[in-house]
């Protein structure tokens, strides 16, 4: 056999090894689609199932947080704990709330902006688990009422325990209950269910099902339930 035979014999072994390469990985390919498309659909049903039922706005779920008089008009609130329109929206609804409160039914849902609210995640998890002890709109004033300040930290822990102890809170079983999925999954189904309402900014004001601009005083909030009070008797 002279060189160039040589040569073309060694190049057909290299083309017939890299034809078996291919078809080795043509099968494994195969094999894997098939292992983990199942798998796939299998976790996005799961995820699914287990996400939990949102509301829309003009429907009271079971797990929210109400108060004030069911028959009256429907206030829902999307808020974020630290954003500072949220807090001036707190500060509105508090001053105006016990002249709307025989009127109205206040609901708030969380929608924290995590992007440029670095504890509002945790902020709406303490909310949670102080709820989970009686005290969740105690735990909202406080966290809105202290804004200023816990926003400017390095870190929150110690004082959101803080104000858990000021509310007789059972620290360690708040800490246990933050750790529950189903009350990090509250959290993100008020999201979720804010997101397909349309609320894209926070405060979003829902007044009977419809987004409302956010009065900025006490006084054009006391005359919105009125208004709407009103229209809903005609």
């Amino acid at each position: 056999m002279n060189k160039r035979e040589q040569q073309r014999l060694i190049r057909e072994q290299k083309q017939q090894q890299a034809e078996k390469q291919a078809k080795l990985r043509q099968t494994i390919s195969r094999l894997a689609m098939v292992i983990v498309i199942p798998l796939v659909i299998i976790s996005v049903i799961y995820g699914l199932m287990g996400q939990g039922e949102t509301y829309p706005p003009d429907q009271v779920g079971e797990l929210d947080h109400v108060k004030g008089n069911p028959d009256g008009v429907t206030l829902v609130v999307y808020a974020d704990f630290q954003c500072p329109a949220c807090a001036t929206e707190h500060r509105v609804m508090s001053q105006a709330w016990p002249r709307i409160a025989p009127n109205a039914q206040l609901v708030f849902r969380h929608f924290p902006l995590t992007s440029t609210h670095r504890f509002a995640w945790e902020a709406a998890l303490y909310a949670e688990a102080a709820g989970r002890q009686g005290k969740f709109w105690e735990m909202h004033d406080q966290l809105f009422l202290n804004q200023a300040y816990w926003s400017s930290l390095s870190e929150v822990e110690d004082e959101f325990d803080g104000y858990l102890e000021q509310l007789d809170v059972d620290v360690a079983q708040a800490h246990m209950d933050m750790q529950d999925e189903a009350l990090l999954q509250k959290v993100r189904n008020d999201q979720r269910g804010g997101t397909s309402a349309g609320v894209r900014s926070t405060p979003a004001l829902f007044v009977n099902g419809r987004l409302t601009p956010v009065p900025q005083n006490p006084i054009d909030m006391i005359a919105l339930v009125n208004r709407t009070r009103e229209e809903a008797a005609e």
